[in-house]
């Protein structure tokens, strides 16, 4: 969820505040509002997050909660955590085996990373269903890039044992022929 600033009615900034807060402070369609990633600043009735505020019948739902909320006794919420994000493992997955065995499967990290990215962004923006489901496609993907890269250094390695046995199994049938 955006934290906002918000000029008022003599031209001093406030802030930060939550869209909740902003109803509180009682802000305007035409108040000048702005937050992080925004390049300037806008009216509040054209932040897509704030159109909430000047919808008649949210505004009574919310007074109407705000009421039952302080008569009744307050419960405290807790704030959701961050989930994973795999940024980290799916960066390590896609560079480490490409880096090792130049395996271009390690490039399924990649899809690792973009949802990984994602993770952060939907939480930021106040989804955080979303940014589970991202944080779940970024760990699964990095999970497959993960054994693809393993399955790729074993047959690799055992290659390489297969490679030994056969040039030294060829180096003693040579001495057994010339003998």
């Amino acid at each position: 969820m955006n934290r906002y600033f918000y000029i008022d009615t003599e031209g001093k900034q406030k802030g930060t505040f939550s869209p909740q807060e902003l109803r509180q402070e009682q802000v305007k369609k035409d108040t000048l509002v702005w937050t992080q990633g925004m390049e300037q600043w806008k009216r509040a009735d054209e932040v897509a997050e704030l159109s909430l505020l000047f919808d008649t019948a949210s505004t009574m739902q919310a007074q109407y909660t705000a009421s039952a909320q302080t008569s009744a006794s307050p419960t405290p919420q807790t704030p959701q955590l961050m989930p994973k994000s795999w940024m980290v493992e799916s960066i390590l997955v896609t560079i480490l085996p490409f880096m090792l065995c130049s395996s271009f499967f390690s490039l399924l990290g990649i899809i690792a990373i973009v949802y990984a990215a994602q993770v952060e962004s939907f939480f930021n923006r106040g989804d955080y269903d979303a940014s589970l489901q991202a944080s779940r496609e970024a760990g699964k993907w990095t999970r497959i890039a993960l054994w693809i890269a393993i399955g790729w250094v074993l047959l690799i390695i055992i290659a390489i044992i297969l490679m030994f046995v056969f040039v030294g199994s060829m180096a003693g049938l040579s001495e057994m022929l010339n003998t």
